[in-house]
C-alpha cells in the first residue's frame, strides 16, 4: 500500500513536543503532508526537514509563526513546486507540490492550507478570493496530470461533515457558498473526496477537527476539515481511510489513506 497522511500541526514545534514524529516515523508512510508549520527555514533545517526516511519540502509563511505547509516525501520527486502563482496567498506559505513523474505517469501529491474566515470579514473575503483562485488551478493541473491535494481545507462539505451543523448555516468553514464550492469541485470539476467515497454515510467518526472551547473533544463536537481530494484515477486506488486520534497532536487529527499504487 502507498500510505498517504495528511495532519495540520498548528506548529510543527508543538507537534513535535507532543510526539507527532515519533508517532509518524512508525506509520510506514510514503507521504505526509502537514499545514500549519508556523516555523521558518531556521527553525525546520537539522530538526524537522527530515523524519526516519522521509524528506520534508515547505513553504514557509512570511510572517513568522504563521501557516506554513510541509511535504514529507519518500520518494525522491522528480519536481517541487511551491505556491499558486497569487502573491496574496504565497507569502502565506499555502501550497507546496512535489511531483512524480516517471513511466509514462505523471502524478502530483500537494499539501494545502486553505485560509479560515472564522477571525472576521476581511479573512472570510479572503478565503473567496482564494477559492477563486484555486478552483481553476485545480482544473488546468488536473487537465495535465492526476493528483492528490491534501490539507486542511477549512470546509465541512456535507451537514455529516460537522456535529452542530444546524447552528453553524451561518458560520465560517459551512457558510452556502463554501459548501457550493465544494459540491461545484467534485460534481463539476469531476474530483473526488477520498473519505466520503470510502465511508459515504458516517457521521461522528470523521471529525478531524474540535474547538479548543468547552469540552469539544470529549464530547466529539467536532468538523471534518481535513480531506484528501484526487482526481479519479487515483481516487479510485484507495483501500482504506482512518482519522487517528488515540493521541492528540494539535486541535487537528491525523488523516490517512492507503492507495494500491507504486510510484
Amino acid at each position: 500500500m502507498f500510505r498517504v497522511i495528511t495532519a495540520n500541526l498548528n506548529g510543527v514545534r508543538s507537534a513535535a513536543s507532543k510526539g507527532f514524529f515519533d508517532w509518524m516515523k512508525q506509520q510506514d508512510a510514503a507521504i505526509v503532508g502537514v499545514q500549519e508549520v508556523k516555523a521558518q527555514h531556521e527553525h525546520v533545517f537539522g530538526n524537522f526537514d527530515t523524519a526516519g526516511d522521509l524528506t520534508g519540502h515547505f513553504h514557509y509563511a512570511q510572517k513568522k509563526g504563521y501557516s506554513g505547509v510541509g511535504l514529507y516525501t519518500r520518494h525522491e520527486p522528480s519536481d517541487v513546486v511551491i505556491g499558486i502563482g497569487t502573491p496574496e496567498f504565497d507569502g502565506e506559505g499555502r501550497w507546496v507540490e512535489t511531483r512524480f513523474d516517471k513511466s509514462g505517469r505523471k502524478l502530483s501529491i500537494i499539501s494545502c492550507y486553505f485560509p479560515s474566515g472564522s477571525s472576521g470579514e476581511d479573512r472570510q473575503q479572503a478565503k473567496f478570493r482564494f477559492l477563486d483562485v484555486i478552483y481553476p488551478k485545480l482544473m488546468s493541473l488536473k487537465g495535465e496530470r492526476e493528483f492528490i491535494l491534501m490539507g486542511d481545507v477549512n470546509i465541512a462539505h456535507q451537514e455529516a461533515d460537522l456535529k452542530n451543523w444546524k447552528s453553524n448555516k451561518k458560520n465560517s468553514g459551512f457558510l452556502p457558498e463554501e459548501r457550493a464550492w465544494m459540491t461545484r469541485l467534485i460534481d463539476e470539476g469531476g474530483l473526488t473526496d477520498v473519505y466520503r467515497s470510502l465511508h459515504p454515510g458516517t457521521t461522528e467518526e470523521c471529525y478531524t477537527w474540535w474547538s479548543n472551547r468547552g469540552q469539544a473533544y470529549a464530547k466529539n463536537v467536532g468538523w471534518r476539515l481535513d480531506y484528501q481530494i484526487a482526481t479519479r484515477g487515483v481516487a479510485t486506488l484507495a483501500r482504506k481511510a482512518s482519522v487517528y486520534k488515540e493521541q492528540r497532536f494539535s486541535d487537528h487529527a491525523p488523516l490517512t489513506v492507503d492507495y494500491d499504487l507504486n510510484l
